[in-house]
């Protein structure tokens, strides 16, 4: 499976970087897009003025040339009658899927109950039992004759039929299950611009012309062109198997359906869907490949072996032994030349003798005794809603004795809302007190800067739903965030008029935080900037006091701060700073200033833990499963949520991600056992290291649950 994997990857890769070097020292044969390619009447009538064929090629091969020879994107907006800031109307998508087709890959037919008929007859038990059933029919009949000598033959052939049976329909309704639930999870939600909002829309139903919003973690849904964004760059490990990321600017503006955004923020104009996209071209070329056997199996073959092998030498012992016995008997009785019906009789039942061995020897019960437990295994996981692809898949999930989860999203709704904020020295409680109440306890000026601070340095966006109703489009934190800039009084649509965004650096992973350097109206320049509570509070210098006045932030102040935002964690609040900058008529040619910034307030953000959470988490511990969290989230926001799930517990042990990486083999061995919190960025490098120690110290298996397996 793995050697599988890795020539898929390298057939992808080659593929794709010989199509790119091709593309590239062809010099773009002389305008081949005005020659190679005519636009049909069909085309035409529907308003397009470009072929879908060399529409997709330019994107495909890089092709700068065509490019600037249809008008850059804004020229190949106007061939697809496509509005690079209002998108294409809901009415036009079934005319644009007829011309440039939908974005669906082909895919395999699905696999036909014979062949995983013929998959379970492959097992080597199986195997041995049918070469038993056969001998023994066969010297059955010729010993005791009809009716009476097939009936060992036909039991075991039975059992055979059994498991094969309950192996094959289990198999097969489990991959129509899978295949349902495959393209349900391939059908992601993306941000498209239509009929002059953003709205959130299914991949299948992209077409040619929308206009994608990608942000941090996205894959990119189909091939394009880049319109605008900050930092944008993208991993095409996929498809060039090159860890580099690439950079697209409007320089070099092609981007590919299933690479990821690794930063930054872009909106593209789509060209190519389904199966004219590169990912499409490489994806027809891919088959599956066979699958590893499992432990179990292998524990099953090796002791069908092993038996066959036992069998099979002792049936020949007895065989050699009895026919020397017989051959003794005559030689005594001088009868070695006077041979009858009788002695090949004798001889074929000697012969009856070591194949009975050797059938009774072979455990026909035991493959039939395996697969009823898989199976009413299977059944119970489905009650539970949890799909189980192989029936033999069930046998490992008694191996695992941890779970590592994930909290947001997973022990959490990952529905996100503001509950607290501290501003100019007080706790307010937005539940509690009520959005007047808020807005009349906060200084003017300094409820204008946090509007602005929370419009301008956002990544989600206010859009008018159905029947006019406003909604927030976004990450979930974003989303609460946002919410909570509505309640204040905030009006996106007017802050964006008045200013102008100069700059944006996207949140990612590594800095925690997003910021922004917007150009205000009265002139000047000014940066906001919001992220995690303790990496922002560094970066401050000044806080405003009740009048909205900057004060220094003195050692004293910056505790209590800290107080705060660690009390807010430990009632399981997401804690998030919010500062500015002023920076007058100059902006800082470099980037977006990270220091001196001046602290507006902090918010605390509120993710419920998923109900039934708990349950889940004690019925894995009375099994003898631990459970342990890993998180990129604060410490201390961490410890709360684990004690609300229950698996935080008395002697348990909450650690964050470089004192881990500080400790040697030894210290790593006395902490395994109760550890249950762990706090880090890196969590794959966690994972690797806490594995392999686990493996050192003590030889025992981990089941990793994808972050899935609680939740």
């Amino acid at each position: 499976m793995l050697l599988h994997k890795i020539s898929t990857s390298s057939h992808c890769s080659s593929s794709y970087l010989l199509k790119r070097n091709l593309s590239s020292s062809s010099s773009y044969i002389c305008t081949a897009a005005q020659h190679d390619y005519q636009v049909d009447e069909q085309t035409r009538q529907a308003g397009f003025s470009i072929h879908p064929d060399e529409l997709a090629s330019i994107v495909r091969g890089h092709n700068s040339r065509d490019l600037k020879a249809h008008g850059e994107v804004e020229g190949i907006a106007k061939n697809i009658s496509s509005c690079l800031q209002g998108g294409i109307k809901s009415t036009e998508v079934e005319n644009r899927q007829k011309i440039f087709g939908f974005n669906h890959f082909l895919e395999k037919p699905p696999r036909s109950f014979l062949s995983f008929v013929w998959d379970a007859l492959q097992d080597l038990t199986l195997i041995t039992l049918m070469v038993c059933a056969a001998v023994s029919l066969g010297v059955g009949l010729a010993t005791k004759g009809w009716p009476k000598g097939i009936y060992d033959g036909v039991g075991i052939i039975l059992s055979i039929l059994l498991v094969v049976l309950v192996t094959a329909i289990s198999d097969y309704k489990q991959s129509l299950q899978f295949r349902d639930l495959d393209k349900e999870k391939k059908n992601i939600q993306v941000h498209a611009t239509r009929d002059g909002k953003r709205q959130k829309i299914s991949i299948y139903d992209l077409v040619v012309g929308d206009i994608v919003n990608l942000s941090i973690g996205d894959q990119v849904p189909a091939d394009g062109l880049f319109i605008s964004g900050y930092n944008l760059s993208i991993d095409e490990s996929s498809l060039s198997g090159e860890s580099e990321p690439v950079y697209v600017t409007e320089e070099r503006p092609f981007l590919l359906s299933g690479t990821k955004v690794q930063d930054g923020s872009a909106r593209m104009l789509v060209t190519a869907v389904g199966m004219r996209t590169e990912w499409g071209t490489l994806m027809a070329t891919l088959s599956e490949g066979g699958e590893e056997e499992t432990p179990l199996q292998v524990k099953l073959n090796g002791v069908a072996t092993i038996i066959g092998k036992a069998g099979l030498g002792f049936a020949i012992l007895t065989f050699l032994v009895l026919v020397a016995r017989f051959m003794v008997r005559k030689i005594v009785n001088n009868e070695m030349d006077r041979w009858s019906s009788d002695d090949a009789l004798r001889l074929l039942n000697h012969f009856a003798t070591a194949v009975t061995i050797v059938v009774v020897a072979v455990p026909e019960g035991l493959p039939l005794a395996v697969t009823l437990s898989l199976a009413f295994a299977m059944k119970k996981l489905m009650k539970d809603k949890a799909l189980v692809r192989h029936l033999s898949a069930c046998e490992t999930m008694g191996s695992a004795n941890c779970i590592c989860t994930d909290k947001t999203g997973t022990l959490t709704t990952n529905h996100m809302v503001v509950t607290k904020l501290w501003v100019h020295g007080k706790v307010k409680d937005i539940n509690g007190d009520g959005k007047d109440a808020i807005r009349s306890s906060i200084c003017k000026s300094v409820l204008d800067i946090m509007v602005q601070a929370i419009f301008h340095n956002s990544a989600a966006e206010v859009v008018k739903g159905d029947g006019g109703k406003r909604e927030v489009i976004g990450t979930p934190t974003e989303t609460a965030i946002l919410e909570f800039g509505l309640l204040l009084g905030g009006d996106s649509d007017a802050l964006k008029k008045e200013t102008k965004i100069v700059k944006i650096e996207p949140f990612n992973s590594d800095r925690k935080r997003m910021s922004v350097l917007v150009a205000l109206p009265s002139g000047g320049y000014r940066a906001f900037c919001k992220g995690a509570s303790e990496i922002v509070l560094k970066m401050c210098d000044k806080i405003l006091d009740p009048n909205g006045k900057p004060i220094s932030l003195s050692e004293e102040l910056r505790q209590k701060i800290t107080d705060v935002m660690n009390k807010f964690a430990s009632e399981a609040l997401r804690t998030m700073c919010i500062a500015f900058r002023d920076l007058g008529d100059k902006s800082n040619d470099e980037g977006i200033p990270e220091e001196n910034l001046t602290l507006i307030a902090i918010v605390g953000i509120k993710d419920p833990v998923r109900p039934g959470v708990r349950e889940a988490v004690q019925t894995c511990l009375a099994a003898g499963i631990k459970v342990r969290m890993v998180t990129g989230d604060n410490i201390h926001t961490a410890k709360a949520i684990a004690r609300e799930c229950g698996i935080l517990t008395d002697g348990g042990l909450a650690i964050e991600g470089p004192e881990f990486r500080s400790m040697n083999a030894k210290e790593i061995k006395e902490i395994i056992p109760n550890l249950q919190v762990f706090q880090s960025v890196f969590l794959n490098l966690w994972l690797a290291t806490l594995s392999e120690q686990w493996f050192t110290c003590f030889g025992d298996f981990l089941g990793y649950g994808s972050f899935e397996a609680v939740g």
